[in-house]
């Protein structure tokens, strides 16, 4: 489209180049901000993590369960016992061995301390192999202390 101001002989001629300098400048200024927000929004803490070059172990045909419910009462499989009597109980069970592997579930309501207090009752018992037993997938979102709602 040709624009013509007044009377003189100047035309402006269409311009089919598309002016790329704004879209550029559009690019470094995204780059930047990502530049700078992309640290930002990961959490890291210095920590020197140790490497393992573990296999993951195959679940045995018939495990056994030590469950610590959310009235941090125990349980081996199905069977409540009381925990001064947990590695006793182990001891009674036909297939059960010091060296077999002994799988502890625990409510996720159940404070860490408890969970120590079974490890160290099954330690005490001879009882070393133990393996935590957890969900696999995603953790859920919790909510921000100090006012957070639930839907």
């Amino acid at each position: 489209m040709a624009v013509s101001l007044g009377e003189t002989d100047d035309e402006y001629d269409e311009v089919h180049e598309i002016n790329v300098t704004p879209f550029i400048d559009v690019i470094l200024v995204l780059l930047i901000i990502f530049m700078v927000a992309a640290p930002l929004s990961t959490v890291d803490l210095p920590v020197d993590l140790p490497s393992s070059t573990a296999n993951p172990q195959k679940k045995p045909d018939k495990p056994t369960y030590v469950t610590i419910k959310s009235d941090l009462s125990v349980a081996i499989g199905e069977n409540m016992v009381k925990r001064v009597d947990l590695a006793h109980q182990l001891d009674q069970l036909p297939e059960m061995t010091k060296d077999k592997r002994i799988f502890l579930r625990a409510d996720k309501s159940v404070p860490y301390g408890e969970i120590m207090s079974v490890f160290e009752l099954l330690r005490t018992g001879g009882y070393l192999k133990v393996a935590l037993v957890a969900l696999e997938g995603v953790p859920e979102a919790k909510p921000a202390e100090g006012g957070g709602t639930t839907p």
